[in-house]
């Protein structure tokens, strides 16, 4: 019996033995392997249900090499999809109605689970096992193959296909599902909740500063006020420190002296309102005393001590710069002792007072930015203590103290020491002494303060000192010039008894001096 294989692309659909041919056509005698034919005289048994594409039916092995072997009710329909359209001479009828619902009349056997996948196509010689009628004879078309290769190539190309289209499919739904969604917004800071604040109440506001310099204004803030001035020249406005809880408010003498010609307004942290009247000036020292009407219960300052300060020492400037009231700035102690001359006193109405008696003071320096405005204020150190009352910046403009410009990282402090002496003359009597030597001065040509006339029965003449004598130091510390000299000597109480260290015809001498007070007119 000759051998035969199956053309490419085409599988054996072999009738089971019990099968009928349709149509009432009688089933043809066995022929020879040798003499097939070469089409099937008759069409196959009507198939049960169709398995799916690509599923093939398993096959039983028997002696001689493995064959076809359909269960009763399938029908084994491997799929002919190919990348190309094959020759319709190649491929098979298109399989008969499908049967009959199981159970339904004329319905055929139960149809079993579909079956796993079958064994490749054998290689070796084709047969069919004993009492099966001979296999459908291939179509006519080009010639056998040599080894069945070929349709393990195309059952493979189907499954990568069938893999592709499904691949294709479920990546285009994703695609779209993607395409529909819209873009993700991006995370930034913006988006981000700030973290909990175990400070905050329950609005959410912090309740309680928990900064050491936000904890020292918060304290102190309440203890410092602006100064209103209203007169027929205009407007203007100062700051001020409270020094009792009845209304009595230190600050400087140019701020309150306006209102002698008109009226002034205390504006405290609360936002309430009071009118003031003045309780004393100081032109000398360039301090005053206010009194807000019809007020009590306020939160007076704590006044610290301006000799324990430190060079380099943390201070914080609160005042109302520009009419900003309750306004904080910070900085440090640039320069203590630093004597300087307001010469003319500046005006809240930034113009300078030509029939005003020049203040001279010992100041303290600091970087803290003082504006016009912050006069009269508070600067306090780093316990919420007030160590002086803010009263000068130098100009940039000018290069003078106590004109009106803005801040340049300059500015003066009266030391609270000083201050406190004064206030309380000003509580007491509306009025302050000073001390005083009697003696005219100006700058040395070497350095100093060089005497001019002394004053018949004052205390520089009592101590022996006279005119051409220049002065170096005042109680050890140095003197540099006739402003050095006038802030030492202002900074003693009249009765105060100070060293004064000097030079006479190149030799340096020392005297005790007993100061006087100056006095008044």
């Amino acid at each position: 019996m000759a051998d035969q294989q199956l053309p490419s692309g085409t599988v054996a659909v072999p009738r089971s033995p019990a099968a009928a041919p349709p149509h009432g056509e009688p089933a043809p005698a066995d022929a020879p392997s040798s003499s097939r034919p070469t089409s099937p005289p008759y069409a196959p048994e009507p198939p049960g249900p169709v398995a799916p594409a690509g599923a093939v039916a398993p096959a039983s092995w028997t002696a001689g090499g493995p064959a076809w072997a359909p269960e009763v009710g399938t029908t084994a329909t491997p799929s002919t999809a190919s990348p190309s359209t094959p020759d319709p001479s190649t491929t098979n009828p298109p399989p008969p109605p499908r049967p009959a619902p199981l159970g339904a009349p004329g319905a055929g056997a139960a149809v079993p689970p579909p079956a796993p996948p079958a064994p490749p196509t054998p290689t070796g010689p084709y047969s069919t096992p004993p009492g099966s009628p001979p296999p459908a004879a291939p179509p006519e078309g080009p010639g056998p193959r040599s080894g069945g290769g070929g349709g393990r190539k195309v059952l493979a190309g189907l499954a990568g296909l069938a893999l592709l289209l499904g691949a294709g499919t479920g990546g285009a739904a994703i695609a779209l599902a993607l395409d529909d969604d819209p873009a993700p917004r991006p995370v930034t800071s913006l988006s981000a909740s700030p973290p909990d604040d175990e400070g905050a109440d329950a609005s959410g506001a912090s309740s309680e500063p928990d900064e050491p310099l936000s904890q020292v204004a918060d304290a102190v803030l309440p203890s410092v006020v602006s100064i209103g001035i209203e007169t027929a020249q205009g407007e203007g406005e100062g700051s001020g420190v409270i020094i009792s809880e009845d209304g009595l408010i230190l600050t400087n003498n140019h701020v309150a002296a306006e209102g002698e010609g008109g009226t002034l307004t205390v504006l405290f942290h609360d936002g309430t309102r009071a009118e003031a009247e003045i309780v004393g000036l100081d032109p000398q020292s360039d301090l005053a005393v206010i009194q807000a009407q019809d007020v009590s219960g306020l939160t007076p300052a704590t006044l610290g001590s301006s000799d324990d300060l430190n060079v380099g020492d943390t201070v914080l400037a609160i005042g109302s710069p520009l009419g900003l009231d309750g306004s904080v700035t910070a900085g440090i102690v640039s320069a203590l002792n630093r004597a300087i001359t307001l010469g003319g006193e500046s005006s809240p109405f930034g113009e300078q007072n030509p029939n005003a008696t020049s203040a001279v003071i010992d100041a303290i320096q600091t970087d803290a930015a003082i504006n016009p405005g912050n006069s009269g204020g508070a600067l306090i150190n780093a316990r919420g203590e007030v160590v002086g009352i803010n009263t000068a910046i130098a100009s940039a403009a000018s290069g003078a103290v106590g004109q009106q410009s803005g801040n340049i990282g300059v500015g003066f402090a009266i030391p609270i020491d000083d201050a406190r002496s004064i206030a309380d003359q000003l509580v007491e009597d509306g009025t302050a002494t000073h001390a005083y030597m009697g003696v005219q001065i100006r700058d040395a040509d070497t350095g100093g303060a060089l005497l001019g006339a002394v004053e018949s029965g004052s205390p520089a003449e009592e101590a022996g000192l006279q005119d051409g004598d220049i002065v170096t130091a005042v109680d050890g510390d140095p003197v540099t010039d006739a402003t050095d000299l006038t802030a030492a000597v202002r900074g003693n109480a009249p009765g105060d008894r100070v060293a004064i260290t000097y030079t006479r015809d190149g030799e340096e001498n020392e005297v005790e001096v007993t100061l006087g007070t100056l006095p008044t007119g």
